[in-house]
């Protein structure tokens, strides 16, 4: 009786012994002299994940990863993905993070006035989401997406959108149109009641060309008030940016006179009108400028050179402003 009590004695302390090391084991925080990424692929069996992370120095032991993993029923709980992990994690911590799915997640901005070929190479150089658009354009994109047969320049609102690694990026082109859709409904629905615009996509075309315009929040409802009003009299909007866009790559960045007069769809010095399409992603401030532009009678504007503009009245008050701001360099 007395050697069988000595047996389960001894039994209970080697096993207190045990659980007693891992619990300490598990619970210590393992220093990495910088953060460390890994990438748990779907159907990776939790050996082989042990191995990598001992291998970048996360854990010290794949044998007692698995032995705690095994304690705590969670060797088949780890989900795939892209995992980021920094110093001072220990074990139980690096499990904890491995069966909630906790991923690294990434981000891709769409800035404002973007065009959609930039849009679309960020998208393709974005660190761990599948481009599956192929040779998509700004014209077919919508129709690839199956989301209408309209040109795609503009229809992507600017935002930060956030992915995790295996992501697609037409997942998050069509995250941006439903964002612009939003945007450009209820920008339409809170118009001014004598607005020159005949359709949302009117705003959306005008709200584009204030977003290049404008370097100031600030400037913006009135520049689109000099737009607005320049349409009611019949004027031309005359916009750089619009045949800038028009262009494409033949723009070296120097506008030019004889650009000016070279008749085309975006060349609002030589057409009256609106140009066909967008010419960039509005943000917020420009859709909301284009359906409730300011009030006033300024028909000219023209760039200060620190980001706002100088507005006039008439062509020699602006004459005036362009060789003050511009032609001489003065500020």
């Amino acid at each position: 009786m007395r050697r069988t009590i000595a047996v389960l004695a001894s039994v209970f302390i080697v096993v207190f012994g045990v659980w007693q090391f891992m619990e300490n084991w598990a619970g210590r925080p393992f220093t990495l002299d910088s953060p460390v990424t890994i990438v748990i692929e779907r159907g990776e069996s939790f050996s082989t994940i042990g191995l990598r992370l001992t291998a970048d120095g996360i854990v010290d032991s794949a044998r007692l990863l698995k032995a705690r993993a095994r304690m705590r029923g969670l060797t088949g709980s780890v989900r795939a993905g892209e995992y980021r992990f920094e110093s001072n994690l220990s074990p139980d911590r690096v499990l904890d993070r491995l069966v909630s799915g906790d991923v690294l997640v990434h981000s891709v901005q769409i800035i404002e006035g973007e065009t959609f070929s930039v849009t679309r190479h960020k998208l393709l150089e974005a660190p761990g989401l599948l481009f599956d658009l192929g040779n998509v354009t700004v014209v077919n994109v919508l129709a690839m997406l199956g989301l209408a047969d309209a040109h795609g320049e503009g229809q992507f609102f600017p935002d930060t959108y956030h992915y995790v690694r295996g992501d697609q990026a037409s997942e998050i082109l069509v995250r941006a149109w439903e964002r612009m859709r939003l945007q450009l409904k209820t920008a339409w629905e809170n118009r001014a009641a004598d607005l020159a615009l005949a359709s949302p996509y009117e705003v959306l075309i005008m709200a584009s060309i204030i977003e290049k315009e404008s370097g100031l929040e600030k400037d913006r409802r009135e520049i689109g008030g000099v737009f607005s009003r320049r349409l009611k009299q019949g004027m031309r909007l005359q916009t750089d940016p619009s045949v800038i866009y028009g262009l494409g790559d033949a723009f070296d960045g120097n506008l030019t006179r004889a650009d000016l007069k070279k008749d085309g769809p975006y060349n609002t010095y030589a057409r009256h009108g609106l140009p066909p399409t967008p010419i960039g992603a509005p943000g917020r401030t420009a859709l909301n400028a284009a359906v409730r532009p300011g009030t006033g009678t300024a028909l000219y504007f023209v760039a200060r050179g620190d980001g706002s503009s100088q507005f006039s009245d008439t062509l020699d008050e602006h004459l005036n402003a362009v060789r003050r701001y511009q032609l001489r360099g003065d500020q």
